[in-house]
């Protein structure tokens, strides 16, 4: 590529481009500018002609029309080598332009904040509100068009101009101007590949924004980008490969490790499970243990977070070695002296302690990871037969008063606590989900069988291998044991089974063709029973 004479800087973050242009303008580059742009480098004494000078038209329409013009577009889209282009130029009198830096308005973030607002206007109106300025509904006035045009049309014509859409960018650009006279076409083709990819993603959050504003929950056409966050070390097996992206317009759930290994395929999924599970604990003090994306420990307390940890572990203690741990709460020092006792692959938390992180730095290995707990969720997305399946998130607000006993027995004041936390578990283990539990956390739980009663069976299991049936009796609670299901029971073999167990209350959403059944049985074995109306099948 040629020497740079003319540069074009049009800009909305304004982050280090006095130096950037500053250097420019030390090398001789002529440098174009518009607006605020413009007025910031002669405030700080840089030389600059206003765009609008050059093409000898201002701007108009309020600030609409700038750069749309021959003399930019034209200057930016000529081929060097053509000769029919140059004289094109000349005979216009058109200048070239080598370089053109241009960074766009941060659309996603006014857009989102915008459909927050307008999800609150319609639940109160019909109409949908219109884009003026004065409704307070403004995104589309900030759709920018002569940047992303100035962009498109540099990173077309990458062999011969240079363009910039990140202010990272500013410092490499200028050491090769400084070193070599000149940007490398490498270089030049790393940037435009950046352009391409950043106008890509404006233009899905238009779309997006433009479906969200029309109330359309699916639009007809989804529209996203994924950038790489990570290249990880191998996919689900070794034979596989694997990256982590991020979804343009959605943070990170959980943000890399503060500590240890970066984390694998399988680590990132049940970091994912034991996230989206603590988050429904509202309680004091939780922490949850997930194994091969199933919580297999889950405690909660009033007093410390050590207690529900210790809690957690009671629950499966087998299970949670090698585990991922996600905590409601900042973890203390106290906490992290009883979690380094065990080997655990990932610890997440809102936040450590001092003297947490010194306790947990002698685990080298150990991920420390921190998340936003009250980060909500996206849409939820799969992969499927070369397609893509989409669904809200099961995020569905349920209260104690939307259930229904149909019992001759109510749950006591004991079992409904216990319920409740059986019922937000079982939410978050893989169909067919049972889990046994008293008021302070788990005591068994059935994942991920073809039959429910397997599910029930291998509950019972886990909570005869680490305590006695009613183990609530030597936590403080007392002494119930409560059983949770996901969906509803087919057959009265599973309310047997649980009776059998010590079971003295069950939740679940009803629905099946042999409620009755069930229902009588657990009248026979003096159990309480409560239908929700809700399923929570996770596949």
């Amino acid at each position: 590529m040629g020497k740079i004479r003319r540069a074009l800087i049009s800009i909305f973050d304004k982050s280090g481009v006095v130096e950037f242009a500053r250097g420019l303008a030390d090398l001789k580059i002529e440098i174009l500018s518009t607006g605020g742009t413009a007025k910031l480098l002669r405030d700080n004494g840089i030389g600059v002609i206003e765009v609008s000078d050059y093409t000898g038209q201002p701007e108009i329409l309020d600030g609409r029309l700038k750069t749309l013009h021959p003399k930019i577009h034209g200057g930016i889209l000529a081929v060097r080598s053509n000769k029919k282009h140059l004289e094109e130029l000349k005979k216009s009198g058109i200048e070239p332009i080598d370089l053109v830096v241009v960074n766009l308005y941060p659309f996603e973030e006014s857009a989102a904040e915008e459909l927050a607002q307008m999800r609150v206007v319609r639940e109160r109106a019909v109409s949908l509100p219109d884009f003026s300025e004065t409704s307070g509904f403004a995104s589309v006035e900030r759709i920018d068009i002569g940047g992303p045009t100035m962009l498109r049309a540099a990173a077309k014509n990458w062999q011969d101009v240079t363009v910039v859409c990140d202010p990272a960018d500013y410092a490499p650009v200028l050491a090769e101007l400084k070193e070599k006279g000149e940007v490398s076409t490498e270089t030049n083709f790393r940037l435009a590949k950046r352009v391409f990819a950043l106008t890509a993603r404006y233009d899905a959050s238009i779309s997006n924004y433009l479906s969200g504003v029309s109330g359309q929950e699916f639009s007809d056409t989804l529209t996203f980008q994924c950038k790489k966050v990570l290249d990880l070390r191998y996919g689900e097996n070794p034979h596989q490969k694997g990256a982590w992206y991020q979804i343009s317009g959605r943070p990170l759930q959980a943000e890399r490790s503060l500590q240890g290994k970066e984390q694998s395929y399988n680590n990132l999924l049940d970091t994912d499970a034991a996230i989206r599970c603590i988050q429904d604990l509202d309680y004091p003090f939780s922490v949850v243990i997930v194994k091969h994306g199933n919580p297999c420990g889950v405690g909660i307390a009033s007093t410390s977070l050590k207690e529900a940890f210790l809690r957690a572990m009671a629950g499966d203690p087998v299970s949670a070695f090698g585990g991922i741990v996600a905590t409601g709460q900042p973890i203390d020092e106290a906490t992290a002296e009883e979690m380094a006792k065990v080997f655990f692959e990932v610890i997440c938390a809102p936040e450590f302690s001092s003297g947490a992180r010194g306790i947990f730095a002698k685990k080298k290995n150990l991920r420390l990871v921190p998340f936003d707990p009250n980060q909500t969720q996206g849409l939820n997305l799969r992969t499927v037969c070369g397609g893509l399946l989409v669904q809200t998130p099961d995020a569905l607000k349920e209260k104690r008063s939307d259930w229904k006993v149909v019992t001759k027995r109510s749950p006591t004041s004991d079992e409904y606590p216990a319920l409740e936390l059986a019922w937000k578990v079982a939410k978050h283990v893989r169909s067919n989900a049972i889990v046994l539990a008293d008021r302070s956390g788990p005591i068994g739980i059935g994942a991920g069988q073809m039959s429910r009663i397997d599910s029930v069976r291998i509950a019972i299991s886990k909570m005869r291998e680490v305590s006695p049936p009613l183990l609530s009796k030597e936590r403080g609670t007392g002494g119930e044991v409560v059983l949770a299901s996901d969906a509803f029971f087919p057959f009265r073999d599973s309310v047997d089974e649980a009776a059998k167990a010590g079971v003295t209350a069950i939740i679940q959403p009803g629905g099946s063709l042999k409620d009755q059944e069930s229902i009588d049985a657990a009248d026979e074995h003096g159990i309480a029973m409560v239908f929700t109306g809700v399923r929570h099948f996770r596949h």
